[in-house]
């Protein structure tokens, strides 16, 4: 990941796990939000079947924040995102998760908060889940 043409976090296998604090999530949601991730199977056991969790893989998380998910465009063409936490309120969950993750053994590597940042990605398997809690 870079800001500003310098890397800032780089991670090995693992997962890239984008969040978005919204507006009505409280402070006891990036606990249970990151054991989830932490325990979700979706890595392949020794038969193909996921059936194996990041922390059974000894993976780590790349935690970009992204508020762009709350996008809202039910309504015109520009989006809208109320649904979305304040930065103040949104930087101190998005923090609060990527410490959970640390707590339950995954390494995490951070972006930086409300920067421009280009992400680069090798999705190796068609996963991609929407956790909402």
């Amino acid at each position: 990941m870079e800001v500003d043409g310098d890397r800032v976090a780089a991670i090995g296998a693992g997962l890239l796990v984008l969040v978005a604090a919204g507006a009505q999530d409280g402070p006891g949601d990036p606990a249970q939000l990151a054991a989830k991730v932490a325990r979700l199977r979706i890595f392949a056991d020794a038969e193909g079947r996921m059936n194996r969790s990041l922390t059974d893989v000894g993976g780590e998380a790349l935690v970009v924040s992204q508020f762009t998910l709350y996008a809202d465009v039910r309504r015109g063409n520009r989006p809208g995102f109320t649904g979305a936490a304040p930065p103040e309120i949104g930087e101190r969950l998005v923090d609060a998760f990527a410490a959970e993750l640390r707590t339950l053994g995954v390494p995490v590597a951070t972006g930086r908060f409300g920067a421009h940042m280009r992400v680069a990605l090798t999705n190796d398997g068609p996963v991609t889940i929407w956790l909402d809690l």
